[in-house]
């Protein structure tokens, strides 16, 4: 019996793995049932996050699908119901690979879909519309594989997607909007099948219905932000005409989203759970492209589990500020407010809005992530504990395979003293057999001494004393035979019990050996696993060190050679180092990306970037080296190299020493450059008042007039912007003097310098313009852009110096009136010009009456001529401004 149940016992034995996989998919059946039942109330949201974290331990949707089609959702229409709910959820919100592995279960939706329509009550019809829905969320996501399912998408991942192609545009904000049709047609219907005179959502059956609109509301906002996005997109190089019927399609949803969000913030139940957008009252007019600057992104936000009144309290707060604790008081606010301050009040009410919800939205992003990240952590914790349990528990049982050697010997022992009994016992055997053959001899024999027993008395006495003796002999030896035949069986049993008890030592043996060896993979699998996080942290390093937010970090080379000496130590210490030396690895990036930006010359800049990131490439070489244990002193070899290149690059940044020289002598050439041109430029009134008379005089007093009041305006900036500047550099504390400051802020000093250089060269270009127009040997044309290039110089200037004031600064505020002055000025130094050329064109007009008719017809076909060349030249402008509009557009496709 026990020869035949231990190797049937060791083979149905489970492993480790296939008990976890076990246990695992026993919870998740349980909370699928719990989440997916026959109660008409809504889902509770642990059981479906515990189906969601379920697609993120085995990264995919295998075992909810396997545990769902087990459900009755062909039988009950609450379960069908709850079933499509939570599929939203865990296609939202589970696993990305969670929408690849869905799509071979299409066929199961339209089939559900297509049986519950045909019930009459109102879940028959919300169920198919369910399904409608959940199948084209499945397509939108095969046809755009790079959308999450939360829809979630930045600026740069929906450029990166539509690969800036306004085809691929126009395509995907057609299968949006018919998304955006499907979720309106489920909402619709969902209020359609409540009785809205009762408090339905404040009851368990109306909760039901109401709950799946939640995914629908966080879809829908996503939807319509992309929506606007694109349309602005698509408005800035398609004609309008183009698209005329998106713009009518996406009014009409519009419309019916807006009070689609009104009247869901209104009920109770969402009050706690979700905080819906207000959409404007009037879409964004995609015409003008001014509007997108202005556009407020529009996101719902799932509330967390917190106290409603501190929540709403705080919000309250937020957008209050000040007006008002109460509706007396804001309505008393708002009737001793200015209608412009109320306007302002409310644009920063709804820009706070924005903020606030951004905010928010990214705040539960983040821990959606951090959460993710833990439980991950917190599995690969579980499995590498569970893997040293086993891994000691077989390392324990191979240690008490030194037994096996004891139980060798003990076999080997009793396999030998029984051949020494068997050889003992075919001895007797013969023996007895003998003698058996001597006692028939002798029967024989007494047979037939018989027949003379009356001749043969003392030889009969004699033979019958023999044959006395030999059957006591043979009585002994068969006694002896019996013991030792016992002792036989009683050996054979202990030796087949040894043999028994030594081939299941050679079968628990072979079974550790395997287990073993399967440890052994794990480990492998795990030290490769190990190895890849590092790799992905040296490259992530790499790619953040592009990002335009790392281009302000600065610090010294001497950090550079610090992490140099912390990184070089992990080198030495070889592959049992590798999280400290990715650590390491992707700090040394990071602060040569600070050197880097340093440096005064860019190409420097660039060269020592290029550096870092072979850093990156050389460093994932040695991890592969370490791995594969292949040419591992070569990429050390080179990685120390890289370093050193680095280290030297780093420590040979030039000092930008020179810069705060540079910016005060750029400021106070332009300030001669302004102060030469207004002096001229009253030099050129008092000439022209000498020279001239009439019209002339006249044209010449106001574009100069006009052009003194731009360069007094020009002045007057400019000395608000060194208040500014100086206000920038006191503000920085204990950092050292200006110098040293504008040389810590190279990048932001060499604006400046751009930009006074650019209003000293503007000035020249107008006094130019000025001298011409006033002589009469230029065009008034050229005046309007010398005034534009004067205007576009003091606007960088200004924008060059707010970018490091403070927004509550009054020399900020001096400087911003400054500049709408100098905006005013060029204006009407531009007014001044046209209204000039269209006074000096009326007193060239002919004076008709003293031609002859000759005269007159030849003038006629001149101006014939002249209109017919004008006309072609036109024509052939147009034409190459056409041309230039197509290679601008190709080169934005490209």
């Amino acid at each position: 019996m026990s020869s035949l149940s231990l190797p049937r016992v060791l083979q149905n034995r489970k492993t480790s793995l296939d008990q976890v996989r076990e246990h695992f998919e026993k919870i998740q059946a349980a909370s699928i049932s719990k989440a997916i039942n026959t109660l008409e109330n809504p889902v509770k949201e642990k059981h479906a996050r515990n189906a969601i974290i379920g697609t993120f331990q085995e990264k995919s949707a295998e075992t909810f699908w396997r545990c769902v089609t087990k459900l009755p959702l062909q039988e009950h229409r609450i379960v069908a119901w709850k079933f499509c709910h939570v599929l939203h959820k865990v296609l939202r919100e589970g696993h990305p690979n969670v929408l690849a592995s869905s799509q071979r279960h299409k066929t199961l939706l339209h089939d559900l879909g297509k049986l519950w329509v045909h019930l009459k009550d109102g879940y028959g019809k919300l169920i198919q519309q369910y399904c409608q829905l959940l199948l084209t969320k499945l397509d939108f996501h095969r046809r755009n594989p790079g959308f999450p399912g939360n829809l979630v998408l930045s600026e740069e991942d929906l450029c990166r997607i539509g690969d800036n192609d306004v085809n691929n545009y126009f395509q995907m904000c057609v299968e949006m909007f018919d998304y955006i049709d499907e979720i309106l047609g489920l909402q619709s219907a969902i209020f359609g099948s409540l009785d809205m005179s009762r408090s339905n959502s404040m009851t368990s059956h109306g909760q039901c219905r109401l709950a799946p609109l939640l995914p629908c509301i966080l879809d829908s906002t996503q939807l319509y932000d992309l929506c606007v996005k694109i349309l602005f997109k698509m408005h800035a190089t398609l004609p309008p005409d183009l698209l005329s019927g998106h713009r009518k399609r996406f009014l009409r949803q519009f419309t019916i989203l807006r009070q689609f969000y009104l009247g869901s913030s209104n009920l109770q139940y969402f009050k706690t759970l979700i905080q819906i957008p207000l959409l404007p009252e009037n879409p964004p007019n995609f015409l003008v492209q001014a509007e997108l600057s202005t556009y407020v992104t529009q996101a719902a936000i799932v509330l967390p589990d917190e106290d409603p009144s501190e929540s709403s309290s705080m919000i309250g707060e937020l957008v209050d500020l000040g007006i008002g604790n109460s509706v007396t008081s804001s309505e008393t606010s708002q009737r001793s407010l200015s209608p412009d301050l109320l306007t302002q009040r409310d644009n920063m009410i709804q820009h706070l809005h924005g903020e606030l919800n951004a905010h928010q939205s990214l705040i539960i992003q983040l821990k959606q992530q951090v959460s993710t990240l833990e439980m991950e952590l917190a599995k690969k914790d579980s499995e590498l504990t569970q893997e040293r349990l086993i891994r000691d528990d077989l390392m324990h049982q191979v240690n008490s395979m030194d037994n096996f050697d004891e139980l060798d010997k003990k076999y080997k022992l009793l396999e030998e003293k029984f051949n020494k009994l068997k050889e003992v016992y075919t001895k007797l055997r013969e023996e007895h057999i003998t003698l058996l053959r001597q006692k028939s001899d002798v029967d024989k024999q007494l047979l037939n001494m018989r027949t003379v027993e009356f001749n043969m008395g003392p030889q009969r006495i004699k033979f019958e004393e023999e044959l006395i003796a030999l059957q006591t002999t043979v009585d002994s030896t068969t006694r002896q035979n019996d013991e030792l035949l016992m002792a036989t069986e009683l050996l054979k049993t202990e030796v087949s019990d040894a043999k028994q008890k030594l081939t299941d030592a050679l079968l628990i043996k072979s079974d550790l050996e395997l287990r073993l060896s399967e440890s052994e993979e794990l480990r492998f699998s795990t030290n490769a696993l190990w190895f890849e996080c590092c790799r992905k942290i040296i490259e992530h390093t790499c790619e953040m060190i592009d990002d335009p937010s790392m281009s302000s970090a600065t610090c010294s080379p001497e950090c550079v050679s610090l992490i140099k000496e912390k990184l070089v130590g992990t080198i030495g210490k070889g592959k049992d180092e590798v999280a400290g030396f990715a650590h390491y690895v992707a700090m040394y990036i990071v602060f040569g990306k600070a050197v880097s930006n340093t440096k005064s010359d860019l190409n420097d800049a660039q060269k020592l970037l290029d550096k870092c990131k072979q850093v990156g490439k050389d460093s994932v070489k040695l991890l592969t080296a370490w791995q594969t244990g292949i040419k591992i002193d070569e990429c050390c070899k080179g990685l120390n190299n890289t370093l050193n290149d680095v280290e030297s690059m780093a420590s040979s940044t030039q000092a930008n020493e020179s810069l705060g020289d540079l910016v005060e002598d750029e400021l106070s050439i332009m300030d001669r450059a302004i102060e030469e041109a207004a002096k001229r430029i009253q030099e050129m009134i008092t000439e022209s008042r000498a020279a001239h008379s009439g019209i002339k005089l006249e044209v010449n007093e106001q574009i100069l007039d006009s052009c003194t009041s731009l360069m007094a305006s020009i002045r007057v900036l400019v000395h608000k912007s060194r208040k500014l500047q100086a206000e920038i550099v006191a503000n920085q504390g204990s950092n050292g003097s200006a110098k040293e400051f504008y040389k810590r802020n190279h990048q932001w000093t060499e604006g400046l310098i751009s930009a006074a250089k650019s209003i000293g060269l503007g000035a020249k270009g107008l006094l130019d313009a000025a001298n011409e127009a006033v002589s009469g040997e230029g065009k008034l044309e050229r005046l309007i852009v010398a005034s534009h290039c004067v205007a576009a110089g003091t606007a960088q200037l200004v924008v060059a110096s707010r970018v490091k004031a403070s927004r509550n600064s009054d020399n900020l505020a001096e400087l911003s009136q400054a500049s709408r002055n100098v905006t005013n000025a060029t204006a009407t130094v531009v007014a001044t010009a046209k209204s000039c050329a269209q006074l000096v064109q009326q007193t060239e007009e002919l004076d008709l009456g003293v031609l002859n008719e000759h005269q007159t017809k030849r003038l006629e076909i001149e101006c014939q001529v002249r209109v017919l060349e004008l006309e072609s030249s036109l024509e052939k402008e147009r034409m190459k401004l056409s041309s230039l509009r197509k290679l601008h557009y190709q080169e934005d496709q490209s």
